[in-house]
């Protein structure tokens, strides 16, 4: 049998943070060593497990996986999280985009100057309410369905789910304006495997902070 899957990256969300959520979702238990210095990314480097030198990287059936989009269509497709079909995939990769262009914002946010942040932040909640959000209210309202796709969880909707929750960190009434995205955050927080892991001692992790921006900084040569 085969062990956990095992995460490289640093202890804080960044891009390994959508994979830690689609494990999690799909109910798989995996193990996370941490990059804290700059001696622990080279080393990752220097035995050759990085195959273009950067991380996220995840050890998975035999492979050490890097790109955070491959891996996670690899782990979207393995737990059933990818559509029936094609045409199904195509528009989960659409919504996945979309949520991936705008949690990118959000991530970069603390990483800032502190004269930029607060257009920045302006800017997130326009686009969030004007461009985004849209997209998810209308798409549930236009097939009537609990989820993004084929009426079944997918990548999509966790992908979502977990936007949701970092647009609201930047603005706590974000869906306001959003009464279906209201009930669809209520329903997939509900689903066992990802309620268990919004639970406080999970491995999600925090919103990035100071002192973590300085040790990604440090280790980056940011």
């Amino acid at each position: 049998m085969a062990g956990k899957p095992k995460l490289h990256y640093t202890n804080g969300r960044g891009k390994m943070e959508s994979i830690r959520w689609l494990l999690a979702a799909a109910g798989v238990e995996f193990e996370e060593e941490f990059i804290e210095t700059k001696e622990d990314l080279e080393k990752l480097r220097n035995d050759g497990s990085l195959l273009f030198q950067q991380v996220p990287m995840v050890e998975i059936d035999g492979m050490k996986m890097v790109q955070t989009r491959a891996i996670l269509s690899y782990i979207a497709a393995k737990y059933n999280l990818y559509g029936k079909d094609l045409k199904e995939r195509a528009w989960i990769d659409m919504y996945v985009e979309g949520t991936t262009d705008l949690m990118g914002m959000i991530m970069y946010l603390p990483f800032q100057p502190a004269d930029t942040k607060e257009k920045n932040l302006a800017l997130i909640i326009e686009r969030v309410t004007t461009r985004y959000f849209p997209v998810y209210e209308k798409a549930l309202k236009d097939h009537g369905h609990d989820y993004l796709v084929g009426n079944k969880l997918s990548w999509a909707d966790i992908h979502l789910l977990e936007a949701i929750l970092m647009a609201e960190e930047c603005k706590p009434d974000i869906l306001s304006a959003f009464p279906l995205l209201q009930a669809f955050k209520g329903r997939t927080s509900n689903i066992p495997t990802i309620k268990k892991f919004l639970q406080p001692g999970s491995q999600r992790k925090p919103p990035a902070d100071e002192k973590f921006v300085a040790i990604v900084r440090k280790i980056f040569n940011i």
